[in-house]
């Protein structure tokens, strides 16, 4: 299960420039979002009024035994014109902020699956994709729930609870005051839960991003699951995951439940003061009746939006911890970046200026580089390199000697930590990220094939390329023949990850994707690695076709796929130790040729072992016959 750790979030209340931040990213959206909040000023008017509207009812035409009928139709029309009015607004209210909900999550998702793209590889190195898909999915869409209906709501509250105050004021300052009192009361409440609720759903939220990486590593992992018969121990880790998970939601909905009650015994305390006072003042003529009654009606509706903004401080306290998470992504900067001059000739990853992009030779040269994941573990000092263009070099050594490290600082996954390496005879930072890799083609030791077509796979490598340069690029790999045997040929959808096809068959998919680029410069990770014996063949003739007139780095490990390389490197510690041609590391009977011989032998012996079972299997086939 992965361990990796998210960053820490220890705010203590809502964030106004959080907030802030939040609401910047409404973009294109934020004109709805104005026309919503005017019709939610509207309607806040409108239920300030109604209650005015009732006690003058009350006070002119229940009360008064000479009713001026003419005024009461007068007084019908404008109530209905209110009412119709109200229903505008609420039909705006929902279809606004429907779309703005809509609206936000496209925007928001869109600039975090960007930032996903710029990001550098150092971030997938301490970020589980469980805590990427839960920010992108589940936290993004929380806040679009927060930005379209939550804060719109506490617009309404806001107006009317101002609307209320003033016009009670103006009727009766001494019964204004018995509602007013009771603030201070409801402030110290919602300080005390929303801290509490803020812990509680933070805790949560980190939870469910294991969950979901739970959720991620068991359904990629589960063929090795179910080899290894790890059902039961992965069952009761999710199990503990969500219990805990369920503990946390638990208390922090039952903080939510107690907040609305408490501030609900305020309002009938309020009102309970008010029938006293008011009562009396009634009874003496110091107020009519209907007065008493618009106290009644103000001081519930006055609460029902001040229940309304405690519950929505809730809210954003829980939506905080979403916020948070999702800015903390998008405000994530890349480790290696552009200068802005780099940017203004060359363009960025997004939006290349292609035209300004120059042909890449090949020569790579490393000068003096020395670089570390970790200070305490240098993984290259001072190291030195000089390839020419077109030359093969092979790299090889133990776990840990630096090989994929000198392939990562080439393709510019990482920048070394002193020192610098040139590309033909220039500083690799002197032209932009998306040149160098616009230039590069890497073959992965596990190939990767995305949801798709067989045809849309090898058009990866170019996106303008025709089915007729995607069949010959098939062709050149040895592909085409397996391709043609699939149940729709180049148009057979390989499944999530190329599940449909073989180890083999995928690797051979790859190579002709990288070749149709056709790359200058070109990184074959332990591309061989997993291969099985009956595919060697074909994808050793497909890497010597793919390695033709381009500088290749060859990251091996069966060294028999790599004994016409121009330069083969043995590294230890960071180190060449060893740098010959394939011939002349034999001739010196060193490391090499004490690596070489014992993986030979070994080759040799599996070799032997293969063909003596399948002699055993034919002759009990013959027995059996007999």
């Amino acid at each position: 299960m992965n361990n990796m750790q998210e960053e820490e979030f220890e705010g203590k209340k809502v964030e106004a420039s959080l907030w802030i931040k939040v609401f910047k990213m409404i973009g294109e959206n934020k004109k709805h979002l104005y026309f919503l909040a005017i019709f939610m000023i509207m309607q806040a008017a409108i239920d300030v009024v109604f209650p005015l509207m009732n006690s003058y009812a009350l006070n002119n035409f229940v009360a008064n035994p000479n009713v001026n009928f003419n005024h009461v139709t007068i007084f019908g029309v404008v109530y209905f014109i209110l009412i119709i009015w109200q229903g505008i607004n609420v039909y705006q209210y929902f279809k606004q902020a429907g779309r703005i909900e809509m609206g936000f999550s496209y925007s928001m998702r869109k600039k975090a699956f960007q930032k996903l793209q710029e990001l550098s590889f150092s971030y997938y190195d301490k970020t589980s994709v469980g805590w990427i898909m839960a920010r992108v999915t589940n936290d993004i869409a929380r806040l679009a729930e927060i930005v379209s209906w939550s804060i719109l709501d506490l617009v309404w509250s806001l107006f009317v609870m101002m609307g209320i105050v003033v016009v009670m004021l103006v009727v009766n300052w001494k019964l204004s005051l018995i509602v007013i009192a009771t603030i201070p009361f409801i402030f110290v409440v919602s300080v005390y839960f929303q801290k509490r609720i803020l812990k509680a759903y933070r805790t949560s939220r980190k939870l469910n991003s294991k969950i979901t990486a739970a959720f991620n590593e068991g359904i990629t992992g589960a063929k090795t699951t179910k080899t290894l018969v790890l059902e039961d121990s992965m069952f009761t880790e999710f199990k503990e995951l969500t219990g805990e998970y369920r503990a946390k939601q638990i208390k922090a909905s039952l903080f939510n439940a107690l907040f609305t009650p408490i501030i609900t015994s305020f309002s009938t305390i309020a009102i309970a003061l008010l029938l006293n006072f008011g009562g009396n003042m009634v009874i003496m003529g110091v107020i009519e009746f209907g007065t008493l009654a618009l106290f009644v009606n103000y001081s519930q509706q006055f609460f029902d939006p001040l229940r309304q903004i405690a519950g929505l401080m809730a809210e954003l306290q829980m939506a905080q911890a979403n916020a948070e998470r999702v800015m903390s992504l998008l405000e994530t900067e890349p480790d290696i970046v552009d200068t802005p001059e780099v940017l203004e000739k060359y363009g960025d990853l997004l939006n290349p200026k292609f035209e300004n992009y120059e042909e890449l030779k090949g020569d790579v040269t490393f000068e003096n580089v020395t670089f570390y994941y970790n200070e305490n573990e240098i993984v290259l000092k001072n190291f030195n390199l000089d390839v020419k263009a077109g030359q093969t070099i092979a790299l090889v050594g133990e776990t840990g000697s630096g090989k994929s490290t000198i392939v990562n600082l080439i393709c510019r996954f990482y920048e070394p930590k002193s020192g610098r390496i040139l590309i033909d005879g220039k500083d690799i930072k002197d032209r932009s990220i998306g040149w160098l890799h616009h230039n590069l083609g890497y073959v992965l030791q596990t190939p990767f094939l995305f949801s798709g077509t067989v045809k849309e796979n090898i058009r990866f490598g170019r996106n303008d390329a025709t089915d007729e340069e995607v069949i010959e690029a098939a062709k050149l790999v040895n592909a085409h023949d397996f391709i043609m045997k699939l149940e729709n040929g180049y148009d057979t959808d390989v499944n999530e990850g190329g599940s449909r096809l073989s180890t083999g068959e995928k690797q051979l998919i790859s190579f002709a994707r990288a070749l149709i680029a056709d790359p200058s410069l070109l990184i074959l990770d332990e591309a061989t690695s997993s291969i099985d014996t009956e595919k060697e063949k074909l994808i050793q003739d497909a890497i010597v076709t793919i390695q033709k007139n381009r500088t290749s780095f060859v990251v091996a490990h069966r060294l028999s796929t790599i004994v016409d390389a121009d330069r083969i490197l043995v590294l230890k510690h960071g180190e060449v130790i060893e740098d010959g041609t394939h011939q002349e590391l034999m001739a010196k009977e060193g490391y090499y040729y004490r690596l070489y011989t014992n993986q030979f032998n070994e080759e040799q012996q599996n070799e032997l072992l293969k063909l003596n079972k399948k002699r055993r299997q034919e002759e009990l086939q013959s027995l059996s016959m007999e």
